[in-house]
């Protein structure tokens, strides 16, 4: 039976909410809201990205970028590329190389001397400006190294969209090991956007290990947004930040794993400056007989606020360990984790069945409503 829009719209609202009643709010015991607004009270004193403040966009033309098909449609997954080009600052790896690299005014794209990689500079005040930075490995048996330190000038306010997509299509494996370091200034403003996806046969391992360092200044805010939503083999996912004054560290991670795809995610953060926060949020979905493990440690040295949050849905015969940890070395220090890991309800999936949908399509709606 033929669904209409406006009866898919109902479906998937009502999936979100089911998805956001098994793991989300309203299932919170009341001491842990309550520290949860606490942490949020705290965190709304804190800059806003330039998403949230929508600051207008320069206005730069296209700059064309010749790539094949598959290295186009990687891009278009992790860097919403339109197949023909970038506007502004940008660098397109595949396979170790450069396929085209511009900087604009105040957003400078450096090769690194010392290790492959790049040094990118964004200049103090810079705002509404977005640098792309996409790695694509499309060569069988191709391992891909790379160092990117990103420098953000004080009060700058940008976008850096980020990510990695592999294909392969024969027996040989191939990886990517991306290691990012982040150096905020006093005031600087930057939302992260990463993505990592494989594509191609399934037999061949497609492992992507990338490794973050992040070091806040007073008053310096940092949102990232990263996701691994399918085809990825292997993957160790380790973070690290120190942040001093007043400044905002979030981390929101999704992944879905299926098959016998295996995922970690190592989480530190030390939150050294008064007034400082983070927040980790990780939702994720283990499928098939895949494995996923979780680690977090927030240690705190001052009068400071983390959280940190890690969901799970499991389904067949999906795997999860989660071990969220945290370290108060002051009095003053507010810190909270929660974890909550457990297979979909039958009686979500019977209700979304009675709008109509199959079981395998009430189980999609819910996860997919789950990972949003």
């Amino acid at each position: 039976m033929e669904k209409t829009i406006k009866e898919e719209q109902s479906v998937a609202s009502s999936a979100a909410d089911m998805a956001a009643k098994i793991f989300g709010g309203e299932a919170q015991p009341t001491a842990v809201a309550q520290a949860a607004r606490v942490l949020k009270g705290a965190q709304e004193d804190a800059p806003q990205t330039k998403a949230e403040a929508e600051e207008p966009k320069p206005d730069f033309e296209e700059t064309p970028v010749n790539v094949d098909d598959v290295t186009a449609k990687l891009l278009e997954t992790v860097a919403n590329f339109n197949g023909t080009g970038f506007c502004g600052a940008f660098n397109i790896r595949s396979n170790g190389k450069s396929l085209g690299r511009q900087s604009t005014e105040h957003i400078h794209i450096d090769t690194k001397t010392d290790n492959p990689g790049l040094d990118i500079h964004i200049a103090p005040g810079t705002r509404g400006e977005e640098v792309y930075i996409p790695a694509c490995v499309t060569k069988a048996g191709y391992d891909d190294l790379v160092y990117n330190d990103f420098f953000v000038g004080r009060d700058a306010d940008v976008v850096i969209v980020a990510g990695c997509g592999i294909h392969t299509e024969t027996g040989e494996p191939a990886r990517h090991n991306g290691i990012h370091r982040f150096f905020l200034e006093e005031g600087a403003r930057v939302l992260y956007v990463e993505k990592h996806v494989g594509t191609g046969t399934k037999g061949p391992k497609k492992v992507i290990d990338p490794q973050t360092e992040c070091f806040l200044k007073d008053g310096a805010y940092l949102e990232m947004d990263t996701s691994q939503l399918g085809g990825v083999s292997s993957s160790v996912r380790k973070t690290k930040a120190t942040l001093d004054g007043k400044s905002t560290l979030i981390i929101k991670e999704r992944l879905l794993t299926d098959d016998d795809e295996t995922a970690e995610t190592f989480f530190e953060v030390e939150l050294n400056g008064e007034g400082s926060s983070v927040n980790l949020m990780s939702r994720s979905v283990a499928r098939g007989n895949s494995h996923q493990a979780y680690q977090s440690n927030i240690i705190g040295n001052t009068v400071c606020y983390g959280h940190s949050e890690c969901d799970a849905i499991l389904a067949e015969n999906g795997k999860v360990d989660a071990s969220p940890k945290l370290s108060a070395n002051s009095e003053d220090a507010q810190l909270i984790h929660e974890a909550a890991i457990g297979k979909i309800a039958g009686e979500q999936i019977m209700k979304l069945r009675t709008l109509g949908l199959t079981e395998e399509e009430a189980e999609a709606a819910i996860i997919n409503g789950f990972l949003k």
